[in-house]
């Protein structure tokens, strides 16, 4: 059974035309440009096998899909587009950018159904004709046991579309303004926090209004968990972009480039708890996202096998 926050499996999407996005360079200040095309591709292929393996090494089931389309580019960051929840949910959302409109794919949906019980789908995506974009488990980032949705107010998370979240599927929505140095809007929630069991990162800093940044902090600590606050430096680095696993033993999983940036008082918190389970992905961070992009949690209950 998963824990309800760090789960056992994950869905993957082995990127077979990886590059930087065009069309979200605009709005995503993380993404940096590429060299050669064949040869990004070979790289963040490499990359995303060696990853997929560590993971199933640390005892994590990995559902790999193949891309099937030349027109995805960021196909290889799946939490986007769809999340799965306890008691046998699943939620599609609508994207901002045109072209991650169409990374969904139903039969990854009606895989999921055959291998875990599924009682419904909520299809959010049609609103994307309103010009309304909630981006998933990188718009949110959730607290699946304090039932909060921690919310980066932005253009790929509308608040009007979170508060609808919220109410189906039993979060309290808590939305916030967050931005860099430089005054850019942080893109997504996930660059800036992540919540495992007993603690969760998160650069306070960023947060633009201080009393809304005591409150998240004070939030955090009610539910249980132990605040490792980042710098806009470790954030620039994916040190927020984690995510909590449960494999063999309770996992941490993030970039090898966060893990770097992490100080050793850092390390030693998220030890007494947590296996740091640090993954290669230089290439594919290029792309603007790192290991909690690249995995969405299966947060449903396996189905029985019958015998034969």
């Amino acid at each position: 059974m998963n824990n309800l926050q760090a789960p056992s499996a994950v869905v993957m999407i082995r990127p077979h035309h990886f590059c930087s996005n065009p069309d979200t360079q605009g709005d995503n200040a993380f993404q940096t440009s590429t060299g050669e095309p064949d040869a990004v591709r070979k790289k963040a292929l490499q990359e995303f096998d060696t990853a997929a393996q560590t993971l199933r090494d640390a005892g994590i089931r990995v559902l790999v899909f193949d891309d099937i389309s030349t027109t995805t580019p960021d196909s290889v960051f799946p939490n986007n587009w769809f999340s799965t929840h306890s008691g046998g949910h699943i939620a599609i959302y609508p994207m901002y950018a045109p072209n991650r409109r169409l990374e969904r794919r139903w039969d990854i949906i009606e895989e999921l159904k055959r291998s875990y019980r599924v009682q419904d789908v909520i299809d959010f995506s049609g609103l994307e004709e309103d010009g309304l974009a909630l981006e998933g488990t990188g718009a949110m980032v959730l607290d699946h046991i304090g039932r909060i949705a921690y919310t980066v107010t932005s253009n790929r998370a509308d608040p009007v579309l979170l508060e609808r979240f919220c109410t189906h599927f039993n979060y309290e929505p808590m939305a916030f303004e967050a931005r860099d140095a430089e005054g850019h809007e942080v893109y997504h929630s996930n660059v800036l926090m992540g919540i495992g069991t007993d603690f969760a990162m998160i650069c306070l800093s960023m947060i633009s209004d201080p009393k809304r940044r005591a409150e998240i902090a004070t939030r955090l600590e009610e539910t249980g968990h132990e605040v490792i606050d980042l710098s806009e430096e470790q954030i620039q680095n994916f040190a927020g972009n984690t995510f909590a696993l449960t494999g063999t033993k309770p996992l941490l999983a993030l970039s090898s480039r966060a893990l770097d940036a992490l100080r050793p008082d850092q390390i030693r918190t998220i030890e007494r708890s947590t296996t740091l389970l640090p993954l290669s992905i230089p290439t594919i961070e290029t792309a603007g996202g790192s290991v909690r992009c690249m995995l969405a949690g299966i947060h449903l209950s396996p189905r029985e096998r019958t015998q034969s």
